[in-house]
C-alpha cells in the first residue's frame, strides 16, 4: 500500500467518531423501547390470551391469565430493580383490555384499547412532525442528554427527528389499517394471533428506520455536560475574583509601610 492509499488521521478518526455515534444511537434505542425483554413483555399477555381463548373460549379465564403474567412481569423487574416502565405500560394495557372486555361481555373488547392507543399514537407522530416539534425527538432527546437543543441548535437532528416521526406514524396507521377492519369482520381468535403477528415487525422497522435516520444526522448536544461545564468555570471565576481580593489588602499594606 502506497501511502497514498493509507488513511490518514484525520480519515481515521472521522470513522471512529461515526462508529462511535451509531454505538450510542443503538444503545440509546435499545434503552428507550426496551429491547428483546420489552418486546417479550408486549407479547406475551396478549399470546396467553389468544392461545387459552382459542382452546376453551373462556373470556375471564383467558383475560386474568393475561392480566396474572403482566403483574408477574412487574414484579420481576421489581425484585431485580431493573426499569419498570415498559412493564407498568404493559399492566396498564392489559388492565384496561381486560376491564372492557368483562363490561362488554365481547372477548374482541380485549385488544380494543390497545388498538385505540396505536390509532391515537400514530395520530400524534404524524401532528407533532407537521408541527415541527416531532414526537420521537421529544422522547429520545433526554436519552441522548440533548433534552430540546436539536429544535433550535442542531438542525439536522431535528430532521432526522421529523422523519422518524412520519416513519412511525405511517406504519402505526398501516397497522391500524389492517386491525380495525378485523376487530368488525373478524372472529377473536382471528384478530388474537393477526394482533399477535403484528406487534414486533412493524415496531422493528420502525426502530430500524429511526436507526438509520440518526445514524446520518449530526451528534447530538449533550447539554448537561455543557451545563456542568458552564458550573465549574463559574466555580473558577468565583474562586480567581476571592484570590483577587484576598491578594490586594496584602498589596495595600506594603505600600503603606
Amino acid at each position: 500500500m502506497t501511502s497514498l492509499d493509507k488513511p490518514t488521521t484525520e480519515e481515521t478518526s472521522a470513522d471512529t467518531s461515526a462508529d462511535d455515534a451509531r454505538a450510542v444511537t443503538e444503545a440509546a434505542l435499545f434503552e428507550a423501547f426496551g429491547g428483546v425483554r420489552g418486546m417479550v413483555e408486549t407479547v406475551l399477555p396478549g399470546l396467553l390470551f389468544v392461545s387459552i381463548y382459542t382452546v376453551n373460549k373462556n373470556l375471564h379465564m383467558s383475560a386474568l391469565a393475561a392480566l396474572g403474567v403482566a403483574l408477574v412481569m412487574v414484579v420481576v423487574r421489581l425484585v431485580r430493580r431493573d426499569t419498570v416502565k415498559h412493564a407498568f405500560s404493559g399492566v396498564f394495557g392489559v388492565g384496561f383490555g381486560v376491564v372492557f372486555a368483562m363490561m362488554t361481555g365481547n372477548a374482541k373488547d380485549f385488544y380494543l384499547p390497545g388498538m385505540l392507543y396505536t390509532l391515537g399514537l400514530a395520530v400524534a407522530y404524524i401532528i407533532t412532525a407537521m408541527a415541527g416539534v416531532p414526537l420521537i425527538g421529544l422522547m429520545l432527546g433526554p436519552v441522548f442528554k440533548e433534552n430540546l437543543s436539536w429544535r433550535t441548535r442542531n438542525p439536522g437532528r431535528k430532521k432526522a427527528y421529523t422523519k422518524a416521526s412520519w416513519a412511525w406514524g405511517l406504519i402505526l396507521l398501516a397497522k391500524c389499517a389492517i386491525l380495525f377492519p378485523l376487530y368488525w369482520w373478524a372472529d377473536t381468535t382471528q384478530l388474537g394471533w393477526v394482533l399477535v403477528a403484528l406487534k414486533i415487525p412493524p415496531f422493528l422497522l420502525a426502530v430500524y428506520l429511526t436507526w438509520v435516520f440518526l445514524a446520518k444526522a449530526p451528534p447530538p448536544i449533550d447539554v448537561f455536560a455543557e451545563m456542568e461545564a458552564e458550573e465549574r468555570a463559574e466555580e473558577e471565576r468565583k474562586a480567581a475574583a476571592a484570590g483577587e481580593g484576598e491578594g490586594a489588602p496584602a498589596g495595600r499594606h506594603r505600600r503603606q509601610s
